[in-house]
């Protein structure tokens, strides 16, 4: 039986002498799909579809219960059937931040400032043991897959055993500015794209979804993660206003951000470097092994944002040589200098 044709029984036998309409809502870059299971009266639910065998739904129900001890917008488990796959979900709306922020960014501000505030109760909220740690092995597991899947796969470059040495160096440099920071709540994938428009008692509340890869890590990374991410691209003094926004929010309300904002300002470059390095091998990735090219298109603006981190510090200058030379190998995918 095909995937299609369970979730169809599914909902039959689950919700029996119902007239329910099934429609796409979303799928992400994992095997995971959503569907928006509609009722006559008009009433709505999120039906996730995570094929067992290549998804664990027990991470996303656990968070989902952080999320909602936390007091803050996110899906409430209504059902579930863990051996079939399926997670019946509230539905937040149909309005994401990125297609608010595409549709008119001149709303930005307005939508931007209450996502700080949602962010600093999320890491207030942290509690250790209680998410996986956002370690050393998995923070260099991620740094790997840029010399694999985009310098390797992608470009098809053979490093030699120098640069090889300094990569080395530069993962063992970025990941030790990780682990000196303080630990909080990491959702992971904090940005626009994960972020929904709810609105309740005519204030703007974001929602969040696609949590499940929460783990405790850096205090850094969720900011970064907000404001370099994958489908637009701020202008330095815009992020630069959010990003003291937040440490100053932070600061205020007890959690242990550096007290002095350059140097959280490095640290939070720094992790946003660690990420970008990792999501040029993740879009490659998904790109040759699992045939969703789509995201290959936003490997220009990982790179460009790769190279203005770079740039900026001397322990950095030898990685800054290597992506200048790689940048030479990119052509058929449009790079700029």
């Amino acid at each position: 039986m095909s995937r299609d044709q369970l979730v169809t029984d599914w909902v039959a036998s689950r919700f029996p002498g119902q007239t329910v309409q099934i429609t796409p809502a979303s799928a992400d870059a994992s095997f995971r799909r959503y569907f928006r299971l509609i009722w006559p009266d008009g009433s709505t639910r999120i039906l996730m579809d995570a094929p067992p065998e290549k998804e664990d739904c027990k991470p996303f129900i656990h968070v989902a219960g952080l999320l909602a001890k936390a007091e803050l917008a996110a899906p409430r488990i209504l059902d579930k059937d863990l051996d079939n796959g399926f997670l019946v979900l509230t539905d937040l709306g149909r309005i994401g931040y990125l297609d608010a922020l595409n549709a008119d960014l001149s709303m930005a501000d307005m939508l931007i400032r209450p996502v700080l505030d949602v962010l600093v109760k999320w890491q207030l909220s942290s509690k250790a043991s209680t998410l996986p740690p956002y370690d050393a092995t998995l923070l260099r597991r991620e740094l790997d897959l840029f010399p694999e899947w985009f310098i390797g796969r992608h470009l098809g470059v053979q490093l030699d055993d120098s640069e090889k040495l300094m990569l080395d160096r530069t993962f063992k440099f970025l990941i030790n500015s990780a682990l000196a920071q303080p630990k909080v709540f990491v959702h992971r994938d904090f940005m626009p794209r994960n972020l929904m428009v709810v609105e309740s008692e005519a204030r703007l509340t974001p929602g969040i979804i696609d949590f499940q890869d929460a783990v405790m890590g850096p205090i850094s990374y969720d900011v970064v993660s907000l404001f370099r991410d994958a489908f637009i691209s701020w202008e330095e003094e815009q992020e630069i206003d959010w990003v003291v926004r937040y440490w100053e929010k932070a600061r205020a309300a007890g959690l242990p951000v550096r007290a002095d904002f350059g140097d959280f300002w490095r640290d939070y470059e720094l992790m946003g470097l660690q990420r970008h390095l990792k999501v040029l091998g993740i879009f490659c990735r998904l790109k040759y092994r699992d045939g969703k090219e789509k995201y290959s298109e936003d490997l220009p603006r990982f790179m460009n944002y790769a190279r203005k981190t770079a740039g900026r510090y001397v322990a950095l200058k030898p990685l800054l040589n290597l992506l200048d030379k790689l940048e030479g190998n990119t052509d058929q995918i449009g790079y700029r200098r």
